[in-house]
């Protein structure tokens, strides 16, 4: 741990805890109580750190209420991975079912992100400002029932469902076995063995009008059978790859598609001509199409 990571995580557990005995900073940061001096001497003198040991507490908090508010640890800026790393999960959680039954969940963590965003050399507001993500649109209705799901997933029951299918447009009653959660293209979608249609199946959840958790077991699904039926083909359409794509593009074209992932297995070439070949499996047309479209 460098030693400005260290100045950083002495100011976050004093704001996030409001007093912390010496003893929890030596666990907790692996140091020496040479070291706690130190760090504790420099935040005081070069950062002005309003830092003070209440012997009636037994540990040392800001002389103030949201007095760490008040100055500034030296700033860190974040390599690409990481500063887009953080935009998009905040993006995602402030999108997440914001006034929904998750959001006692959420609040906790949106805090923590903005608090590391925070530390940024310009304000986190100046951040989300000046980086911006698109193509994740905020999602208008609340999934009422994702703790629900997600409950019945970590505990490995079984699960009613009122599900509502918009392509067919009906309503179904159906007892399924939650494999996992995915979330692709701006939307929620739970993997799940259907008792009902003895299968495997994908259900978008805000499809899922009313869940209830079962007390009966969920049947496991390999890694193997749930890839052969939802990753081997192309995109989000679940069933077993049933048809070869091949692709082939401009050199215009090609250095912009030679740097997507279009499929995990996917085989990519050159031709004499300088055309980019590019072949996957995949299980049914729409969704390429409209990738290809793009």
């Amino acid at each position: 741990m460098s030693d400005l990571e260290r100045l950083h995580k002495i100011n976050y557990m004093i704001q996030n805890q409001g007093c912390v005995p010496i003893e929890e900073f030596l666990t907790k940061l692996e140091i020496s109580r040479a070291t706690f001096k130190r760090d504790l001497d420099y935040l005081r003198d070069r950062m002005n750190a309003p830092i003070v040991y209440d012997r009636a507490m037994g540990g040392y908090r800001f002389d103030k209420p949201n007095a760490g508010d008040k100055f500034e640890l030296p700033g860190l800026w974040f390599s690409e991975k990481e500063a887009t790393a953080l935009v998009l999960m905040q993006h995602l959680l402030s999108n997440l079912d914001t006034n929904g039954l998750l959001s006692p969940h959420i609040a906790p963590l949106m805090n923590i992100i903005d608090g590391i965003l925070g530390q940024s050399e310009i304000s986190a507001k100046e951040l989300r400002k000046r980086i911006k993500v698109f193509g994740m649109s905020a999602r208008k209705n609340i999934l009422e029932n994702f703790e629900e799901v997600g409950v019945s997933l970590l505990k490995r029951q079984r699960l009613h469902l009122s599900y509502y299918s918009k392509g067919k447009d009906e309503l179904t009653e159906r007892t399924v076995s939650p494999q996992r959660l995915i979330f692709y293209r701006d939307n929620w979608y739970l993997d799940a063995h259907c008792h009902m249609r003895k299968g495997l199946r994908s259900f978008v959840m805000d499809g899922i009008q009313a869940a209830r958790v079962l007390e009966e077991k969920a049947i496991e699904v390999s890694e193997k059978e749930l890839h052969e039926n939802f990753a081997e083909s192309y995109g989000i359409f679940s069933g077993k790859a049933t048809q070869r794509a091949k692709l082939r593009f401009t050199p215009q074209k090609a250095r912009w598609v030679a740097a997507e992932t279009w499929h995990g297995q996917q085989v990519s070439s050159f031709d004499k001509d300088g055309n980019y070949l590019l072949e996957f499996d995949y299980n049914q047309d729409p969704e390429l199409v409209m990738e290809i479209m793009k």
